[in-house]
């Protein structure tokens, strides 16, 4: 919960940055969420549970966010008519990284379970891993007008779904790799269709350039460190 959160309020300290530089930093958000899905979540999962059970979550997240894309209130692209393809956006991956994160309190909790030691470590290395999830989340939800402390709200809410697992996780102590391997899937699969579907295409929307597509090389180069040594 604090590491999206605190995600969200680094992309709040960049004042008002020019195309140019939005195009970079959803490019860069965008490298690194493939990163995390390609090099993170679908590997998780595939040790978890098997290449065709992930494979079921994925398509299962995919159909989750192509419907709830189509009840995003009217009153939000009213009044955000002009850049509402970025809220949008942005709202889509708050809850694909929500979803993420329950299988990640789930790992806290059940290391809790273990030991203190182990559930302290497992906490800071996810909450690390976590911030740049939540500059995804916050930078379309930024250029899309929405104000500072809405966006702070949104990383915050994003990463409750952490705590649940957690609890949960320390309630009942070992999980059943099925159900995290869905969970992880799932996850995947809808942030692997915002990404693709949704970020990628406005980093090229707001500046035609390759500087955005350096941005999002830049961010796969992170993000692959980010997946692998934390």
């Amino acid at each position: 919960m604090i590491g999206t959160g605190l995600g969200g309020l680094i992309t709040l300290f960049l004042g008002n940055p020019t195309k140019r530089f939005m195009a970079v930093l959803l490019g860069f958000t965008s490298g690194i969420m493939i990163s995390v899905v390609c090099f993170d979540l679908l590997p998780e999962a595939f040790g978890m549970g098997g290449v065709f059970l992930s494979l079921v979550g994925i398509v299962l997240g995919v159909g989750m966010i192509l419907t709830v894309e189509q009840f995003i209130p009217e009153r939000i692209s009213q009044k955000y008519s002009e850049d509402f393809d970025f809220v949008r956006s942005g709202i889509l991956l708050g809850i694909g990284i929500a979803i993420h994160n329950f299988p990640e309190g789930l790992a806290v909790g059940s290391g809790f379970a273990a030991s203190d030691y182990l559930g302290l470590g497992l906490a800071i290395v996810i909450g690390l891993h976590d911030m740049p999830e939540g500059i995804a989340m916050a930078a379309p939800l930024k250029i899309g007008g929405i104000s500072r402390l809405k966006i702070l709200l949104y990383t915050v809410l994003a990463g409750i779904p952490m705590g649940l697992g957690a609890f949960v996780g320390e309630m009942l102590g070992e999980i059943s790799h099925t159900f995290i391997c869905l969970c992880l899937s799932f996850a995947g699969g809808a942030m692997l269709y915002i990404t693709c579907g949704e970020l990628i295409p406005k980093t090229h929307n707001i500046y035609k350039g390759r500087i955005s597509t350096i941005g999002m090389i830049i961010g796969i180069i992170c993000g692959i460190i980010i997946s692998t040594s934390l």
